[in-house]
């Protein structure tokens, strides 16, 4: 259970920065398996796992 919310909360993450910034990040893969290509904002990263932790939204 909370692995597949850490999951769901890094994929999430890693997929709304890629929108946000097409140019500098690509996002592809599934729940499994991920390729990332580019710049990764680690803070916000980090802000979403620990609130996936502690229960948040």
């Amino acid at each position: 259970m909370l692995e597949e919310k850490l999951k769901e909360a890094i994929i999430g993450e890693l997929k709304r920065q890629a929108a946000n910034r097409p140019q500098s990040l690509k996002v592809a893969g599934s729940s499994e398996e991920l390729v990332v290509d580019g710049k990764i904002d680690l803070a916000e990263l980090v802000m979403v796992i620990a609130g996936s932790v502690a229960g948040g939204p």
